[in-house]
């Protein structure tokens, strides 16, 4: 399978390549600096793009089996809200120009309902500092449920998936839809690693097509 990964160098994309390479899969990795990318593979393939430049990123990406969104602009910067927007319409766009049809998409967990009415999101506890990229990709996720052309499945991660906090492979989770999968001590938690694994089990399988889904141990 040839996948084009947006987003190579991030938290969860540095993690995505190194599964999908490891399951020798071809792999289009694109990023704004690819000179992150220490990896070196005959499976893998650099490219640095702009995802706004949605003909050059059309260009990128076509030919390949699916395409994997990991883009974030970043968690920290200022205009998180308006940047994860348009770079996600831009990166639909660009797949959908390109005659590829298969497209996951890595969201936030902020979109998941905690009940029928209530989503992540909307708890007053929720963190202030990620709260506008939160409500950016739960806007993106009301976007892409109307996308008709493409196979799309939008994923969200574990409530507690984040950087900073211990990281192992288990090569085991459960997943859900709408609402978080919690074990029996009431956590949703699953490592990066095992996000890799479940984002790479999506391409391989196609077991969400036009469905948001998530995961946890």
């Amino acid at each position: 399978m040839k996948i084009a990964l947006i987003g190579a160098t991030g938290f969860v994309g540095a993690e995505v390549l190194k599964e999908a390479l490891d399951r020798k899969h071809t792999v289009l990795a694109i990023a704004r600096d690819t000179s992150k990318i220490e990896i070196n593979s005959n499976l893998l393939i650099k490219k640095a793009v702009d995802v706004k430049n949605v003909d050059e990123l059309s260009q990128a990406v076509a030919g390949s089996d699916v395409v994997i969104s990991a883009f974030n602009p970043g968690w920290t910067n200022p205009n998180i809200y308006e940047e994860f927007l348009e770079g996600s319409k831009a990166i639909e766009q660009a797949v959908k120009n390109s005659g590829v049809t298969r497209f996951i998409v890595v969201g936030g967990a902020g979109s998941l309902y905690l009940d029928k009415d209530t989503k992540v999101i909307d708890d007053p506890n929720f963190p202030a500092a990620i709260k506008p990229g939160a409500m950016a990709a739960s806007e993106y996720l009301d976007i892409l449920t109307k996308e008709q052309e493409l196979e799309w499945t939008f994923f969200s991660p574990a409530l507690g998936m984040a950087p900073g906090k211990p990281q192992e492979r288990k090569n085991t989770y459960r997943t859900g839809l709408d609402n978080p999968v919690f074990d029996e001590n009431g956590n949703s938690e699953l490592s990066v690693q095992d996000t890799a694994v479940v984002l790479i089990d999506e391409a391989e399988k196609g077991a969400h097509i036009r469905k948001r889904f998530t995961a946890a141990y």
